[in-house]
């Protein structure tokens, strides 16, 4: 997910991707316990789609503050 892509999200759609992407997290973190993870590659990709989605949750309610 690019940030021009998060930036076009609502609120709520923001919160919603936020916790899919953290389930995601958990469950590939569960994977490599329980069986073999094939495509390591995808931790670090969802960390960083997780950032883009915080960072711009982060700057929305910043600029709602001011």
């Amino acid at each position: 997910m690019k940030a021009a892509e998060v930036k076009k999200l609502r609120d709520d759609e923001i919160a919603a991707e936020a916790a899919r992407l953290r389930r995601k997290l958990y469950e590939l973190r569960a994977q490599t316990v329980t069986e073999k993870v094939k495509d390591t590659a995808q931790f670090k990709k969802h960390r960083k789609d997780l950032a883009r989605v915080l960072t711009e949750r982060s700057a929305r309610s910043r600029k709602a503050s001011k």
